[in-house]
């Protein structure tokens, strides 16, 4: 239960600071345990992609962070992985290099810097874009390409409640249907393209001010500063109602180069 109005604010200005101060570098969100949650996809992405992994003679990470390929059991004897944001180059370098993986700083454009049919395995683990003709470009035929997506309007609960109703071409960009016509477009074959909309909680307005800073497309230009009166309301709705929830959506695609 929420306490008196002072004793309220000053909860607010430590979560916030304290949320304000700690790290935002790489994808390990393991700050927020006990602060937010995540239902998971039911198809076990890093499972799933550490068996591929297991399987593939040449492989390429994309955007990679670095912490799903660290946490494989068996990585191929040639492995690649690219990053653009310089912060994550320098802990993805730090965490692969001892593992044999190779980090190669690439702006998320292409042209990917690497030859045609190079890969027999490209994944990626929620990348900003996919560039499907690349992608078709680097891998062998009969090879795959295997990645986890974020979906068409995630956590845009939060989002709206910061920014207002979004309009529907917004709400509705990165649908997987679109992304497995890229697919076929750039002359691969989907093999399997699944939808899950999943629930997120946030426990305290720190959780929050974290995750923003961290995702930073949620709500561009995100400051506390900027948004303090928000986040203020929204403090006490988490402290007098209970957790905030969203839903994040997720989409799995995995498509084949021809033979």
């Amino acid at each position: 239960m929420p306490g008196t109005p002072e004793e309220e604010r000053a909860r607010f200005d430590a979560l916030v600071a304290e949320a304000a101060a700690v790290s935002v570098d790489g994808w390990d969100f393991s700050w927020l345990d006990g602060r937010a949650t995540e239902q998971r996809p039911s198809w076990g992405y890093a499972r799933a992609m550490g068996e591929r992994l297991g399987r593939a003679h040449a492989a390429l990470d994309i955007q990679t962070g670095g912490e799903v390929l660290a946490s494989t059991p068996k990585l191929p004897p040639l492995t690649v992985a690219t990053e653009s944001w310089p912060p994550n180059i320098a802990r993805a370098t730090a965490r692969l290099h001892p593992l044999g993986v190779v980090v190669v700083a690439d702006a998320d454009e292409p042209p990917l810097p690497f030859g045609d049919a190079a890969f027999d395995l490209v994944t990626s683990r929620h990348p900003v874009t996919t560039w499907w003709t690349e992608i078709a470009r680097v891998l062998r035929p009969g090879g795959t390409y295997f990645s986890q997506q974020v979906g068409p309007a995630s956590v845009f609960e939060l989002v709206e409640y910061f920014l207002g109703p979004q309009p529907p071409e917004v709400r509705g960009a990165r649908d997987p249907q679109r992304a497995g016509a890229e697919a076929e477009a750039a002359g691969l074959e989907v093999v399997d393209l699944r939808l899950e909309t999943l629930r997120t909680e946030f426990f305290d307005i720190g959780a929050v001010v974290y995750f923003l800073r961290k995702v930073i497309w949620m709500v561009p230009g995100f400051t506390v500063e900027q948004y303090r009166p928000q986040l203020a309301a929204l403090h006490h709705l988490i402290e007098t109602e209970g957790p905030f929830v969203a839903h994040t959506t997720r989409f799995l695609i995995e498509a084949r180069k021809p033979r």
